[in-house]
């Protein structure tokens, strides 16, 4: 199966910046035996836009999420990672357009695939804040965008992390300084974006 596919964001940021960028999902706050993906979620299930749309409409996608859930518990998870990297051989990847690191162990997973492929860059927005902040160092390659909308925001720093916010206008959010990554993911990285400042337009 596709381990790395492409929703319709992430094919609008590919080819507008002409990059191949890629994400990897697992099903939203929960998988259908009840098992939690996003163990910090809090206000943003009620806005999550991976619990409706193509992401509940169609089987296919539900099951494809569902399977490779299955597979982040596997212990070959970081070999079959690799293979379709090298497959796929993407720029960048973006962990997670669906859930979360659900655990430390899991986190450490992804950490082994981006030391392992130091030519791809990876990035994820995450509630799961604790988690990261415990690293001790992260890869280069690797840039985590904290959302504000979970149950460990008290823990963001929002003059040095890098951080979401969402707004109801373009204008509020120019306003306050935040790059705008509603339409252009990568907007919200690193790579792209100097400053920690996130901004998403609610919708």
């Amino acid at each position: 199966m596709n381990l790395l596919t492409q929703n319709t964001k992430i094919k609008e940021t590919g080819n507008f910046l002409k990059k191949k960028v890629f994400n990897f999902s697992i099903p939203a706050y929960r998988s259908e035996t009840g098992k939690v993906t996003c163990p910090f979620a809090d206000k943003c299930i009620k806005f999550c836009y991976a619990q409706k749309g193509n992401y509940k409409r169609f089987p296919s996608v539900r099951n494809g999420m569902e399977k490779k859930f299955a597979l982040t518990k596997q212990s070959n998870f970081v070999e079959l990672m690799n293979r379709e990297i090298i497959k796929k051989k993407p720029d960048f990847i973006r962990v997670h357009d669906s859930g979360d690191y659900y655990s430390p162990k899991y986190l450490n997973k992804w950490l082994t695939i981006a030391e392992q492929n130091p030519k791809v860059k990876f990035y994820s927005y995450t509630n799961s804040i604790k988690f990261i902040k415990d690293l001790k160092k992260a890869p280069a390659n690797f840039d985590f965008i904290f959302s504000d909308s979970g149950k460990q925001v008290n823990l963001i720093d929002t003059k040095k992390d890098r951080h979401t916010k969402i707004f109801n206008s373009i204008e509020s959010l120019n306003k306050l300084g935040y790059k705008n990554a509603s339409k252009i993911d990568l907007f919200a990285t690193k790579w792209f974006n100097p400053t920690n400042k996130v901004g998403l337009i609610f919708h």
